[in-house]
C-alpha cells in the first residue's frame, strides 16, 4: 500500500509517493512537480563495509530521453555517457546529502536519481535533491535529517525562490543553497549578465554590458533568504514523511581510532620533527614528509615492545599534525608556510608565452600553477548538447575545460578521461568568467586550463589565468575577474578565516569556500561547509576578506593586463554589414561564390542575413583586407531587389572584350576596382596591369586616375577586366 504526501510550498505542489515502486531499496520516492516525475532510491549494503575510514557513497542522477518524448541523438539510440548536467547534478546532490551520514558509517551506498517525466517549467536540479533526500530520510537508514535545495533569482531587485525559467531569463542571480532547518551546507552562485541602452545624448544611445556582480551584503541577503526557504521546507518534509518512514536499523558506526597513549607517545616525543614536516607539507599536496617521520618513529624501541603497525604510527602522526595546524592558525594566527591569515602567496603572470596560440597565460600562485590557453573560432564552432526539455540541440559558445593530470601533485599515474571533479572545477571558472564576456560576441570560445602544479586553489587560478587569456585573445570583457579559495579552523567559540589556502588547510580545516569576481562585486561563488552549518555574520565576514584578497590579485593581474603583445597566431576578424538583401548574392547559387572568396583568399566568411553582417576572419591580415574589399564591390554591383529599378544587367550593358574609360575607384594589394561608365564596377587584376610583372599596384595606379580597360568576363555582378 503506497503512502502519498501532498506538499504547498513556494507556489508550487509538491507530491511525493512511497510504497508503490522500487520496493526492494532501503529507501525509494517518486517525487512530482507538475509534470515533471523522478524516481530516487537508496541502496546500503550493511552486510558489505569497507575497511578504510570513508563512506563510500555513491550518487547518480540520470535523465531518460522518453522522458520528454524523443530519443537519444547520434548513431546510437540508447543512453550512453552522463551528460555535463547529469555529471553536475550528481555532485550537488552528492555534497548536500554526504555531510548527513554520521563518522564511521562504512557501508557501501548508492543513491540514484532517474528523470522519468520532463516538464520545461520545473527545475530537475532542485527536485532531484528533493527527492533524493526523501528516499533517503524515510528509508531505513540510520540517518533523520532532511537537507532539501532551493533557487534564488533576482529580478529589479526582488528575490524569487525556484524561478521558472521564464523568470530565470529575467535574472541577474543564480544561486542555488541546499541545507536543513538549521544549517547551511552546500551554496553554488552565479551571475547572470544583461545589456542596456544608456542615453549619451538627446538623439544617441550606446549599449551597455553589464556583469551584474554582487556586493557582499547584497548576496549575504540572498542567502538569508534562501535560508529562510530551506527552513520552511524541511520543517515541512520532516512532518510530512513522519508516516512514511520506515524503522531505522541499528548499524555499528566503525570508529577508527588508536589508543591515546600512541598520540601522547606522539605528540610528547616527536612534535619537533612533525613541525618540520609541516613547513615541507606547506609547499606541497603530498605526504611523503609525514610517512618520514612515521618511518623513523617505527623504528623506536616504544613501537616495537608494544608491537605497533606502521598504519597506527602513521595516524597518530596525522592526529598530531592536524592539532598543530589548527593550533597555530587558530592560536597563534600564523599558518604553516609563515603567512598570515589574510596574506596571499606570490603572485607570478605570464602572458602569450605559447607563440602559436590564440593566446595562453601561466598564472602561479605560491606552489599552484595554471597554464590557460585560449582559443577562439567562429559562431558555428561551439559545443552542441541536448537539453531535456528542448526539442532542438543547443550550442555553447563559451567553454572551459579543466584537466588535473598526476604529475601536479607529484603522483604517478597516467592521464585519463575527465573525472566529475575536473569537469566541477571547469564549470565553476565558467561561471565566474562568462557574465564578463559581451553579450553581443557571438564567436565561440574555448579556454583549458592545464594544471601543471597544485597546492591548493587550483580552480580559482583557472578563473585568474583564464580571465587574462581571454583579454589577450581580444575578447570583450567588461573586467578582469580573479579568485580566490577561502577556508575556516574553528575551535570552540574561536575560529579564524584564511586567505588563499593551501592543500593542507583544506584537508585539516572546517570550511572551504571559493570566490570569485571583479573589483566591482563577486560573480561566482561555491561553498562546501563541513561544520555543519555557518553563521551569516561570519560568512559575511568571510566575504569581506575574500574582497580584499581579490582586489590585490585584481591589482596584479591589471598590471600584468598592461604589458599585453597580441599573439601574431590570433586571427584578423574584420566586420561589416551590407544591404540584407544582397547577402544571397555573396552566398550565390549553391553557396559557389562564397566558396570561391574563401577558397581564393584562404578566409572563413560569417553572414547574417538578418542584419547584413558580414565578418571575414583568417591568418593572413592582407588576405582578410582583399576580400572585404571583394565582397564589398559584389555588393555595390548587385540590385538591392529584383524588382528594384536599379537592377542592371551587366551582360546587357557590357559586351566580351569591349574597350571602355573606367576611373580608378579604389587600390588593393590584388588590383584595382574601376568606376565603369555606364555603371557598376569592374576588377582589375594585378596580373592583368601590365604584361610585365607588377609588384605594387599603386606605383602604376592611382585613385581618380581614368584608364582604358577591356572588359574579359561579365558574370550577373562581376566584371573582370584587363588593361587596354
Amino acid at each position: 500500500m503506497s503512502t502519498v504526501c501532498e506538499f504547498e510550498l513556494n507556489g508550487k505542489q509538491e507530491v511525493f509517493e512511497f510504497g508503490k515502486v522500487a520496493k526492494q531499496a532501503n529507501g525509494s520516492v517518486l517525487a512530482k512537480i507538475g509534470n515533471a516525475v523522478v524516481l530516487a532510491t537508496v541502496v546500503s549494503e550493511f552486510d558489505n563495509p569497507v575497511s578504510e575510514d570513508f563512506t563510500p557513497l555513491t550518487v547518480q542522477y540520470i535523465e531518460k530521453t522518453y522522458a520528454a518524448a524523443k530519443l537519444p541523438g547520434g548513431f546510437i539510440k540508447r543512453e550512453g555517457k552522463p551528460s555535463d548536467f547529469e555529471t553536475l547534478t550528481s555532485r550537488v546532490i552528492d555534497r548536500s546529502l554526504r555531510p548527513l551520514f554520521p563518522k564511521g558509517y562504512v557501508y557501501p551506498t548508492t543513491i540514484t536519481v532517474m528523470v522519468l517525466s520532463a516538464d520545461k517549467n520545473v527545475d530537475l536540479q532542485a527536485l532531484a535533491l528533493n527527492a533524493a533526500n526523501a528516499a533517503l530520510y524515510t528509508s531505513n537508514i540510520p540517518i533523520k535529517k532532511s537537507v532539501c535545495g532551493v533557487r534564488v533569482g533576482r529580478i529589479e531587485s526582488n528575490y524569487i525562490i525556484n524561478p521558472t525559467p521564464e523568470e530565470m531569463s529575467n535574472s541577474t542571480l543564480d544561486l542555488y543553497v541546499a541545507g536543513s532547518k538549521d544549517e547551511l551546507l552546500m551554496i553554488e552562485m552565479k551571475t547572470i549578465s544583461s545589456s542596456e541602452m544608456v542615453e549619451v545624448d538627446i538623439e544617441a544611445f550606446t549599449k551597455i554590458h553589464n556583469a551584474n556582480e554582487m556586493n557582499e551584503d547584497t548576496l549575504v541577503e540572498a542567502i538569508a533568504f534562501a535560508q529562510d526557504a530551506l527552513k520552511e521546507a524541511n520543517l515541512t518534509y520532516e512532518k510530512g514523511f513522519e508516516t512514511s518512514c520506515k524503522e531505522k536499523v541499528e548499524v555499528e558506526l566503525v570508529q577508527f581510532t588508536i589508543e591515546e597513549s600512541v598520540i601522547n607517545y606522539v605528540r610528547d616525543n616527536f612534535s619537533n620533527e612533525i613541525r618540520e614536516a609541516i613547513k615541507k607539507l606547506a609547499k606541497s599536496e603530498r605526504a611523503t614528509q609525514l610517512k618520514d617521520v612515521a618511518k623513523m618513529i617505527s623504528k623506536n624501541e616504544y613501537c616495537a615492545t608494544n608491537e605497533l603497525e606502521f598504519s597506527t604510527i602513521y595516524e597518530a602522526v596525522s592526529v598530531v599534525k592536524r592539532e598543530i595546524v589548527r593550533n597555530m592558525i587558530v592560536n597563534d594566527k600564523i599558518r604553516a608556510d609563515g603567512r598570515g591569515l589574510k596574506d596571499v602567496r606570490p603572485i607570478d603572470i605570464e602572458i602569450n608565452i605559447l607563440p602559436s596560440t590564440h593566446s595562453s597565460c601561466l598564472f602561479t600562485r605560491g606552489e599552484t600553477q595554471a597554464l590557460v590557453i585560449g582559443t577562439i573560432a567562429g559562431p558555428k564552432d561551439g559545443q552542441m548538447y541536448e537539453v531535456l526539455t528542448d526539442k532542438s540541440t543547443s550550442v555553447d559558445r563559451f567553454m572551459v575545460h579543466y584537466n588535473f593530470p598526476g604529475f601536479s601533485v607529484g603522483e604517478a599515474k597516467p592521464m585519463f578521461g575527465v573525472g566529475r571533479r575536473e569537469l566541477g572545477h571547469g564549470n565553476l571558472g565558467k561561471k565566474a568568467l562568462e557574465p564578463t564576456i559581451d553579450g553581443d560576441y557571438n564567436e565561440t570560445v574555448r579556454l583549458v586550463s592545464e594544471i601543471l602544479e597544485s597546492n591548493g586553489s587550483s580552480s580559482m587560478a583557472t578563473v585568474c589565468g583564464g580571465s587574462l587569456a581571454l583579454k589577450a585573445a581580444g575578447v570583450p570583457i567588461s573586467d578582469l575577474v580573479a579568485g580566490v579559495a577561502m577556508g575556516m579552523v574553528v575551535e570552540g567559540n574561536n575560529y579564524s578565516v584564511l586567505t588563499d589556502i593551501m592543500g593542507l588547510e583544506d584537508h585539516d580545516g572546517d570550511m572551504d569556500f571559493k570566490v570569485a569576481g571583479t573589483t566591482k562585486g563577486i560573480t561566482a561563488l561555491q561553498m562546501d561547509i563541513k561544520l555543519g552549518g555557518i553563521e551569516l555574520s561570519v560568512l559575511k565576514e568571510a566575504l569581506l576578506q575574500a574582497k580584499e584578497g581579490r582586489i590585490h590579485i585584481l591589482s596584479l593581474m591589471e598590471e600584468a593586463a598592461s604589458d599585453i603583445i597580441p599573439s601574431e597566431a590570433l586571427p584578423l576578424v574584420e566586420q561589416f554589414a551590407i544591404d540584407p538583401s544582397k547577402i544571397m548574392v555573396i552566398i550565390g547559387k549553391a553557396g559557389a561564390t562564397i566558396k570561391e572568396i574563401i577558397e581564393k583568399f584562404t578566409v572563413s566568411i560569417d553572414l547574417d542575413r538578418d542584419s547584413g553582417t558580414v565578418k571575414v576572419s583568417g591568418g593572413n591580415k592582407q588576405n582578410v583586407l582583399d576580400a572585404c574589399e571583394h565582397i564589398k564591390t559584389i555588393s555595390n554591383n548587385a540590385p538591392a531587389r529584383k524588382d528594384s529599378p536599379k537592377n542592371v544587367d551587366f551582360e546587357k550593358l557590357y559586351a566580351i572584350d569591349e574597350v571602355v574609360l573606367g576611373k580608378v575607384e579604389r587600390v588593393v594589394d590584388f588590383g584595382a576596382f574601376i568606376l565603369l561608365p555606364k555603371g557598376g564596377e569592374g576588377l582589375l587584376h594585378i596580373s592583368k596591369i601590365s604584361k610585365e610583372r607588377v609588384n605594387n599596384v599603386s606605383d602604376i595606379l592611382s585613385v581618380g586616375q581614368e584608364i582604358e580597360v577591356k572588359v574579359l568576363k561579365v558574370k550577373k555582378d562581376r566584371i573582370e577586366l584587363s588593361s587596354n
